[in-house]
């Protein structure tokens, strides 16, 4: 029988890697912003722990195209099914039901609409279906927490995700969303710009009337079992620290590493 050592290598190779990637500890508070725009997409994140990644998708052809800008050409090998939802799929299987194996928070995939809400919207619903059994899901009103869940920013189409039965995404909601009676399953998370929220610059200590908007944001998305994100906010240990204290639940950091670095620092994984 003739074996082909090289690929053999290769798969156990592939086999450490995987093992190694899951061993890592999973950190609850950190969002890989564009995270599609690190040289391995998902897999670089994964790597540093992190339990929430962000994908920018544009309707192509009928397919969703993962891009920060809209592609000239549209190439299967980038789009949201290949990048995100197949791999996701395969390491919840290996990993016995869970993206990180024993770690029973969320994980998140957050899913940036560029092109028109509906059509985008009508594209994406069969294809997370497809992979419904690793996701999220309201059914006739009743919310099940898969081991990814799904929610989507950018062109939200909110009537139509709303009334979608079964629904495997959510609604990234903002801050004007707050006391509206917005389920916390429709609306896992509120985010919002962190230069609008704040006049801080994050260069000095943040200042009291400062402070005080931003917990206070914190502070009404909770009451609400919703969890808070800033995006374009500075990524430095200050912000970080700052942002986490407040009770940020979600860091949006470009420094994958760096936000690792500092948050095993600080919560002393």
């Amino acid at each position: 029988m003739h074996f082909n050592y090289r690929m053999i290598s290769l798969f156990l190779l592939f086999l450490a890697g995987a093992a190694r990637s899951q061993s890592v500890t999973p950190l609850p508070n950190a969002h890989a912003h564009n995270d599609y725009k690190h040289k391995h997409p998902l897999h670089d994140a994964l790597g540093q722990g992190f339990t929430s990644v962000e994908a920018d998708v544009f309707l192509m052809g009928g397919d969703l195209i993962v891009a920060h800008h809209r592609p000239l050409f549209k190439r299967k090998s980038r789009s949201l099914e290949t990048l995100y939802l197949k791999p996701l799929a395969e390491r919840v299987k290996a990993g016995g039901g869970a993206v990180y194996p024993g770690f029973e928070g969320p994980f998140y995939l957050m899913i940036d609409f560029k092109t028109e809400g509906e059509a985008t919207w009508a594209a994406l619903d069969p294809l997370l279906a497809k992979y419904g059994d690793i996701l999220s899901v309201e059914k006739e009103g009743v919310f099940k927490r898969g081991a990814v869940t799904v929610f989507l920013s950018g062109n939200r189409p909110f009537n139509s995700v709303a009334g979608a039965s079964p629904r495997y995404a959510g609604i990234d909601g903002r801050p004007g969303n707050l006391g509206q009676g917005f389920a916390a399953g429709l609306m896992p998370v509120v985010s919002d710009n962190f230069h609008k929220v704040l006049s801080w610059t994050g260069n000095s200590e943040i200042p009291a009337e400062e402070w005080e908007k931003l917990t206070g944001l914190v502070n009404a998305a909770h009451a609400e079992g919703k969890k808070v994100r800033l995006w374009a906010s500075p990524d430095t240990r200050l912000v970080w620290g700052t942002l986490l204290k407040a009770g940020v639940d979600l860091i949006n950091a470009d420094d994958l590493v760096g936000l690792r670095g500092f948050l095993v620092d600080h919560l002393g994984h």
